[in-house]
């Protein structure tokens, strides 16, 4: 159960804001925001038992999410073949209300997956708003599954934010998710394909809010700050367009890459330098459910040799002396023709959490961690929740990116 207290600390605080109603590539080249935008606080939640497989568990919800889109299913109590479980280490989760009378779940924030489903730990209880839908539903996750029924309930998200009869799952079992509610997914609808019996696609809450005239656009903002504390309320989501306030400089906005499988999520084409030498050109995703920072192996292994670093057998994690961090040069990743460079602080492992993932004080590691796989799969990168803690960041569903620097792109915030 989760305490009043935090209960207090996480709930939804909206702000509704006015202006004319852009699409997102239009919105990069105003000073207006959009309107009706809905702010909704985001907390950051660390499981520390958990982080010393903080690596393999973001290699692990890689393969899964290329996996799912890739023809992988879940059905009864199997699930996708040749992908771990590994336990969620951190986690963004936000209060969301269901039910006529309500109740306050605390769903995972996931741009990874789309389907939202409630029940893991808070129970579900049947209210007047309620609707069964006689259909299961399951999706595998790198972190777990759940495996349940489907429903049409009343969703709250705070303010105007009221979606009635949206579709959501109920979990009757799951693997990977105590002490969470479940996920709120804000990825793109395909990714909704094949899980709930009888379905093609199942409307995601931005899609619903969209349809409704709820927001005008179909897009979310998300902000995070850099934290090293659990339930820190460190970020926000915006519903409907993007607040201007939360970065500083130019919004670059990139349409959602081709390249399968990466185009099935909010997928993009960069390239990665360092060093002055180019490590990676291809195409990987933007995700909220992934810690890291992961690149190809062949990339990571060249990030890896530039560094100096060592593979350390504790932590999974790269590991630098503090001689060499002194002289770490920033990784950057070229979007859109625009660069946007991850400080030496920004590459860093928050050094009061060191212990935690089973390593020293003495020591500095490093975010960048391997995918697994080669370059070559259209899956080759995962900006995880790191590079979102120094960057703004805009999901479109009409199959757009935006990022933008903000004032903790260049903080030193993890010493």
């Amino acid at each position: 159960m989760v305490s009043t207290a935090l209960l207090s600390a996480i709930v939804f605080a909206l702000q509704v804001f006015s202006a004319s109603a852009l699409r997102l590539p239009d919105i990069a080249r105003s000073t207006a925001a959009a309107s009706n935008l809905v702010r909704a606080p985001v907390s950051k939640k660390i499981k520390q038992e958990n982080l010393k497989g903080v690596a393999t568990h973001d290699q692990s919800r890689a393969r899964a999410l290329v996996q799912r889109v890739s023809g992988g299913k879940f059905k009864g109590d199997s699930q996708v073949v040749g992908v771990e479980i590994a336990n969620l280490a951190t986690t963004y989760i936000a209060a969301v209300d269901v039910g006529s009378p309500p109740t306050t779940f605390f769903l995972i924030v996931d741009t990874g997956s789309s389907n939202t489903w409630v029940g893991a730990t808070e129970p579900f209880t049947e209210t007047e708003t309620t609707v069964p839908l006689n259909a299961s539903v399951g999706v595998t996750y790198g972190s777990g599954f759940f495996e349940g029924h489907q429903v049409l309930d009343l969703v709250a998200l705070g303010g105007p934010l009221n979606i009635e009869n949206q579709s959501i799952g109920v979990a009757e079992i799951q693997q990977g998710f105590d002490g969470l509610d479940g996920i709120i997914g804000i990825g793109p609808v395909g990714l909704t394909a094949g899980t709930v019996d009888g379905q093609d696609t199942v409307p995601t809450v931005t899609d619903n809010l969209f349809s409704a005239g709820i927001i005008p656009d179909p897009v979310v903002s998300v902000f995070f700050a850099p934290t090293n504390s659990t339930f820190d309320v460190n970020g926000e989501l915006v519903f409907g367009g993007i607040d201007t306030g939360a970065f500083t400089g130019d919004l670059t906005v990139v349409p959602v890459t081709n390249t399968f499988p990466a185009s099935e999520f909010f997928g993009i084409d960069i390239s990665v330098n360092f060093k002055g030498t180019t490590i990676l050109t291809s195409s990987g995703i933007v995700d909220t459910g992934t810690t890291l920072l992961l690149l190809a192996s062949d990339a990571f292994a060249a990030y890896q040799r530039a560094t100096g670093a060592v593979q350390d057998r504790n932590t999974g994690l790269l590991r630098l002396t503090r001689q060499q961090f002194a002289s770490l040069p920033p990784l950057n990743f070229v979007i859109g023709g625009t660069t946007f460079s991850l400080s030496a602080d920004g590459q860093r492992w928050p050094q009061q959490l060191n212990t935690a993932i089973g390593g020293s004080t003495n020591f500095v590691y490093l975010i960048v961690s391997s995918l697994g796989s080669p370059s070559g799969s259209g899956f080759d990168f995962v900006l995880g929740q790191f590079f979102l803690e120094r960057f703004f960041s805009v999901f479109d569903s009409s199959g757009f990116v935006g990022l933008a620097p903000t004032v903790f792109t260049n903080a030193t915030v993890n010493n």
